[in-house]
């Protein structure tokens, strides 16, 4: 059985910035959305396992059409973010998100808005639904690095 901690995000990139950056480079590598979605969606796969005791109401992310949760665990001055989705695609967006925002300092977190979603084409890509899904997520985040 996985431990707690096991469900929190490592950055694989010193910096959002460069987790964005790395993104996008992956992202180029496809020619259609086709094989975006399902890059996306192996991504998601990928995610450390979240426990099903946070799949509450507590850790629900309003606004999201399907269910997302998200976990935070703050380390020092960075924070750390677990998340998970009922839906393949969705979970593949949360990967992506975290890889962003888990492990880096309030500070970074609130300097990185979520337009980068945007500038990768990911957000004109989605329904409008799963577009403001994507913002409740980074909207939460930036209120937990608020807080």
């Amino acid at each position: 059985m996985a431990r707690m901690d096991d469900a929190f995000l490592q950055p694989e990139e010193p910096t959002a910035a460069e987790a964005i950056a790395a993104i996008g480079e992956e992202l180029e590598v496809f020619d259609d959305w086709m094989d975006r979605y399902q890059y996306i969606i192996e991504l998601g796969r990928k995610l450390p396992p979240y426990p099903a005791g946070w799949q509450d109401e507590a850790h629900l992310v309003k606004g999201c059409q399907s269910q997302v949760w998200l976990a935070e665990r703050a380390a020092g001055e960075s924070l750390y973010f677990a998340g998970a989705s009922d839906a393949a695609i969705v979970s593949g967006l949360v990967a992506l998100v975290l890889r962003v925002y888990s492990g880096r300092p309030r500070a970074e977190i609130l300097a990185t808005p979520a337009g980068f979603l945007k500038d990768l084409g990911l957000i004109a890509a989605l329904s409008s639904n799963r577009g403001n899904g994507v913002a409740a997520m980074v909207e939460r985040i930036h209120a937990v690095a608020k807080a």
